[in-house]
């Protein structure tokens, strides 16, 4: 990863998309192609967005939640205008001219009213819209330059409910409108040549300045600061060729122009997005002259205009560009306070949000994007540096930030991070505390650690708190002395700096960035001392609860002697750290030779191109991990170093021993005695001693590698924990290469060659007990394709990553219930990691079950349906294909389907799940004999779209019969149907449509008949289909007349010949075939029709040759 660029110091904003709303289109069905999303407008509340539909959609900006829908039938929405001082009222402009304000009701709980209609603009297109907040008038500009408004009439006063308010006409300009602006009694009106201001109660107009101009450009109000002197009217913006603009008096007097062509020359600022990472090029670019097409009032005293391809903010009473940034397709922007909402040519929408660069940083770090928090933090130093920034991002938090990005992908971003860590101010109010502290007494020093020590020398309140903190202090230390053995107490005694050195390094348990010294040797001792007197101290206070039992009275005092002879002395504590000491670095040099070892193997040709070789390397190699990382037995762990791992394990271990015996004495009854024996008489002796006899009456050869597993949960009870963290600190460099060693060994499968092995780990205790070295993603795929049949891989795999996982925030919106919240704090994640994803998807599905999976289309192709496969039930998995496939566009369907069938051989799968769930039955589709029964092909399929793409993807022939086969035998005759045609079965698909008895089904291209010998079959067929079954045709001589022609009988089948070949040569065919058939009187005047028609086209055809003749000879002469 190329370092990250630094932007100057002049910069200090960026425009940030935190939320991404392509769900809330996707639910409002604007995404397609037929429906788009054509305007919008914002407020405190409301997202109003308005379609080609004419419908316009009210969304509730808490949670993004539609609440109505407003339908008009007078063309599509082109505007939409919140009121901003009443947002029970909103304004719509249609296509055809109409301006409708609507009254939501929304405080009385009553349905949303149209109480204001204007048609004063009729024909023309309706450019803009805007409020008059304080009498509640909506003024509307149009493509030829009128002005006009209209009253939101019902919350006027009684007067409203009887009187009329008519619609007026402010001004006609001489051009387009371009854009309208109103502000305490004033109207601006910003035409394609010139800006004018309009006062509303006098009736008075006058221009904003004297040139005029030729192009769309845009003006706006501009509130004074604050700052200003109460009751200061507001500035004139007004947009000028050249980047220019126009600052104006509240009375249209031109105060300034503001150039910014050359201020634009600096490089654009990146979006900081979750769709990609941010990339900046600090080369300067040339000045620019753009024409500022809207001008908007944007956040604290900022300048917000944009073009199809940038958005721009100024600084306009600075004359300073806050920023620029690159945004394509850019049509409309709707703005409130400091967040932009975009609407994009292809009818998308995002949600912007401009933010100095520190609260960016401290958004990001919230919502746990690390590499992009850690980029923007790399890209503004200057910003993040000073030391009032470190009430919004503390030290402790940066420290935290770097903990998260991976060594193996952000090396030279964790340097760049490190680097401007390193030039971080202090916070101003510690520093100043600090100095008016030492200030206020008269000595102090400061310790190695970096703490300040300070000595006073006069009462106060500072001085009683600090004695009382100290003796608090000393009161908990001689308590903690209690516990401890004698000749411990004089060794402190005789080291009172190692101890005063410790204790401050030992009570910082916050993340500060303080420089401490690595401990010395006596101190780590003194450390690993105490760990252990603590230890003792709880087991001496667990046996104590133990006499108190008088059933364990005997036992217990046999563990106080046990204890009382077994303690260890200082000097054998310290002689037996030291060793342990050692031990540790011997078994980490010996673990890091045999890696080297066997990646120097693996690299070998020889050796990886040969499966047994590089097998036999990969074991040698597990040896020395087990002996250095394996999980210890009981009784087998040393006194000097209890971790927590280690602690973890025994604890499982002694708890669960009872259990393994007791399922011992179950499933191993030839062995279960002498078991209970030796485990009673010797309870700290290691699990396997006392299992030996029962492995050894299992068999010893020929075992495959799911016995052994089977063998390992029958014979082991509970489960192994996960372990997710390394049970000992190791080098980065040393994990990393662990990593690939463990994984591959995963990969290839090994634990089919320790078979033979009692002690062989299967692949899931493999997985669980040395998760930690495990690359998560390779893993994963593993899964998918070497251990689909093993459910119990897969499940310690999900548990691991759930409880690698578990400090999410997002784990607590799903543990409360909510999906929608759910669903939307997982797309926060974004980018996602495919194996954390599933983790919070297993959640989910145990959380809300198949509505949980039709949701999950969403994260493709982090998720692929092998993933789902796996996690959910058949059923399930069908409606998440379903809906995956139908959120593509129609014509891609097929071709992305068709993408998903990698093996080929789903298709077989998925078309047999699709027919055997939410189908018909199969007496309802299928006789006692098999055939088709009549009109069965009229039941619904649940999923009968998935199953026409399935049918009609290309396959080869033996896939085709197949699916022939599956189809009939379930009874989906509309895709049996097909594939017979297109396995040229055409005898079989005429019988199945004569059972069927629909004439329609011959309407299809490939069903028709080609040849006459096609013609005489299936009328033979139809002649035997309907002699038969008197009871079954019966009824429908009663029908209707419509019922009987879509019958497959001789005679329809007759009439249909004759529309192909004519009349007169369908009766010769009929007679060929031996049948003699009287037509109905129906039937005898469409053959007459028939011959008209034919001797009618003929006649016409050979007129149409007999002038084409003519002309040729015309010519010819």
């Amino acid at each position: 990863m190329p370092p990250v660029p630094v932007v100057p110091e002049s910069q200090s904003h960026v425009l940030a998309e935190f939320d991404c709303l392509d769900p809330l289109l996707s639910a409002l069905r604007l995404d397609s192609g037929r429906l788009k999303c054509t305007c919008l407008a914002v407020s405190k509340k409301w997202l109003a967005l308005g379609t080609s539909a004419g419908g316009l959609h009210l969304i509730q900006r808490e949670g993004w939640k539609q609440r109505l829908i407003l339908t008009h039938k007078e063309g599509s929405i082109i505007q939409v205008a919140c009121c901003p001082s009443d947002e029970d009222f909103i304004a719509v402009a249609t296509s055809q001219g109409l301006v409708a304000v609507w009254e939501l009701h929304l405080e009385r709980r009553g349905r949303p009213e149209k109480v204001s209609m204007s048609w004063e603009h009729r024909g023309q297109l309706i450019t803009s819209l805007c409020w008059d907040t304080g009498s509640l008038r909506v003024f509307a500009g149009d493509l030829g330059g009128k002005v006009s408004f209209l009253r939101a009439g019902s919350k006027l006063g009684k007067a409203s409910t009887f009187v009329i308010f008519p619609v007026q006409t402010v001004t006609t300009v001489d051009s387009r409108v371009v854009q309208l602006g109103y502000q305490d009694g004033r109207l601006l009106v910003s035409s394609l040549s010139r800006c004018y201001l309009c006062d509303t109660e006098r009736e008075k107009f006058w221009r904003v300045g004297n040139k005029e101009r030729d192009g769309e450009y845009g003006a706006c109000f501009f509130p004074q600061s604050r700052s200003l002197a109460v009751g200061q009217p507001p500035l004139l913006y007004c947009a000028r060729p050249g980047s220019r603009i126009w600052e104006s008096s509240f009375n249209g007097e031109v105060l300034s122009t503001h150039q910014f062509k050359q201020l634009l020359a600096c490089p654009p600022l990146p979006l900081i997005s979750y769709r990609s990472e941010p990339h900046y090029n600090p080369a300067q670019r040339s000045s620019q002259s753009v024409a500022f097409s809207k001008l908007l009032y944007l956040g604290d005293q900022h300048l917000l205009t944009w073009t199809d391809s940038a958005i721009f903010i100024f600084r306009p009473q600075c004359g300073q560009v806050l920023l620029w940034s690159e945004i394509k397709d850019v049509v409309d922007i709707a703005v409130h306070r400091s967040e932009l909402f975009c609407l994009h040519g292809n009818g998308q929408l995002s949600h912007l949000s401009l933010l100095s660069a520190e609260r960016c940083v401290e958004r990001l770090l919230r919502r746990e994007w690390w590499s992009l928090a850690a980029t923007v933090f790399c890209m503004f130093p200057h910003a993040i540096a000073p030391s009032r920034t470190r009430k919004l991002i503390p030290i402790d938090r940066i420290e935290h930030l770097r903990s998260q990005l991976s060594p193996a992908s952000h090396l030279e971003l964790i340097g760049q991070l490190d680097e401007v860590i390193s030039k971080l101010e202090p916070l101003d109010s510690a520093s100043s505390s600090r100095r008016s502290s030492i200030s206020s007494h008269e000595s102090f020093n400061v310790l190695d650690c970096g703490i300040y020590r300070v000595i006073s020398r006069r009462g106060s309140q500072s001085e009683e708190e600090t004695v009382s903190l100290i003796n608090q202090s000393m009161s908990e230390e001689e308590r903690l002395k209690e516990f401890a053995f004698g000749p411990e107490e004089d060794q402190v005694d005789h080291d009172p700096q190692g101890t005063e050195a410790e204790r401050p390094e030992s009570s910082m348990q916050f993340h500060l960035p303080l420089s401490f010294r690595p401990k010395p040797p006596r101190i780590a001792l003194q450390a690993v001392k105490d760990s252990v007197s603590s230890f003792v101290k709880k087991t001496t206070e667990k046996i104590n609860t133990l006499q108190m039992n008088t059933d364990l009275w005997q036992r217990s005092d046999a563990q106080v002697e046990v204890l009382a002879t077994t303690s260890p002395s200082s000097e054998d504590m310290e002689n037996e750290v030291y060793t342990e000491m050692a031990n540790t670095e011997t078994d980490l040099q010996e673990l890091r030779t045999a890696t080297e070892r066997a990646t120097s193997q693996i690299q070998d040709p020889f050796v990886l191109m040969d499966p047994a070789a590089l097998g036999e390397a990969l074991l040698e190699w597990l040896q020395v991990l087990e002996r250095v990382l394996g999980v210890e037995e009981p009784g087998a762990t040393s006194g000097g170093q209890h971790d927590e791992a280690g602690t973890r394990e025994e604890c499982w271990k002694s708890d669960s021993l009872e259990q393994q015996q007791q399922q011992q004495e179950s499933l191993c009854p030839s062995s279960g005695e002498p078991t209970q024996r030796i485990a009673d008489e010797h309870p700290d002796l290691p699990e396997k001693e006392h299992q030996g006899e029962g492995n050894s009456a299992a068999p010893e050869s020929g075992q495959e590698e799911k016995a052994g597993e089977a063998e390992e949960n029958t014979c082991h009870g509970t489960p192994e924990p996960v372990r997710v963290e390394p049970p000992t600190p190791l080098p980065s460099e040393l994990l990393g290469e662990l990593t690939q060693l463990a994984t591959l060994y995963l990969e290839l499968s090994c634990f089919r060659r320790q078979a033979e092995e009692r002690r062989a780990l299967g692949v899931a205790g493999f997985l669980r007990r040395y998760f930690f070295l495990l690359d998560t993603e390779r893993v994963r795929r593993t899964c998918l394709l070497c251990y689909k049949e093993r459910p119990e891989v897969q499940s310690s795999f999900i548990e691991a990553m759930q409880e690698l996982t578990r400090s999410s925030k997002v784990v607590e919106v799903i543990q409360k219930g909510d999906l929608l919240k759910s669903l939307r704090g997982l797309r926060e994640l974004q980018p996602w990691s495919a194996p954390e994803l599933l983790a919070h998807s297993h959640r989910l599905y145990e959380k809300h079950g198949e509505a949980a999976v039709r949701s999950f289309s969403q994260f493709y192709p982090t998720m692929t349906p092998a993933d789902v496969t796996a996690m959910a039930q058949q059923p399930h998995f069908l409606a998440y294909l379903d809906n995956l496939v139908q959120s593509r566009a129609e014509e891609q369907r097929s071709s992305f389907l068709g993408s998903l069938l990698q093996p080929e051989s789903l298709r077989e799968d998925w078309l047999e799940l699709g027919l055997s769930h939410d189908a018909p039955q199969p007496s309802d589709t299928l006789t006692a004999e098999g055939q088709p029964r009549w009109h069965s092909h009229y039941f619904s399929w649940g999923y009968g779209r998935l199953l026409s793409l399935l049918i009609r993807l290309p396959a080869d022939l033996a896939s085709k019969e197949k699916m022939t086969e599956t189809c009939r035998r379930h009874g989906y005759w509309t895709g049996y149907l097909y594939l017979c045609c297109e396995l040229q079965r055409r005898t079989n698909a005429f019988s199945t449509i004569c059972s069927l008895d629909d004439m329609s089904l011959l309407e299809e291209s490939q069903a028709v008949p080609q040849t006459v010998q096609e013609w005489k079959v299936l009328i033979q067929l139809s002649q035997q289909c309907s002699e038969p079954e008197p009871t079954t045709t019966a009824p429908l001589v009663n029908g209707s007349a419509g019922e009987r022609r879509r019958q497959v009988t001789p005679e329809n089948v007759t009439l249909r010949l004759a529309r192909y070949v004519g009349p007169d040569r369908a009766l010769e065919i009929l007679e060929e075939c031996g049948l003699p058939l009287v037509l109905s009187p129906h039937s005898s005047l469409v053959c007459e029709l028939l011959r008209v028609a034919e001797k009618r086209q003929r006649a016409t055809i050979q007129t149409m040759l007999e002038r084409c003749d003519r002309f040729l000879w015309s010519q010819h002469a």
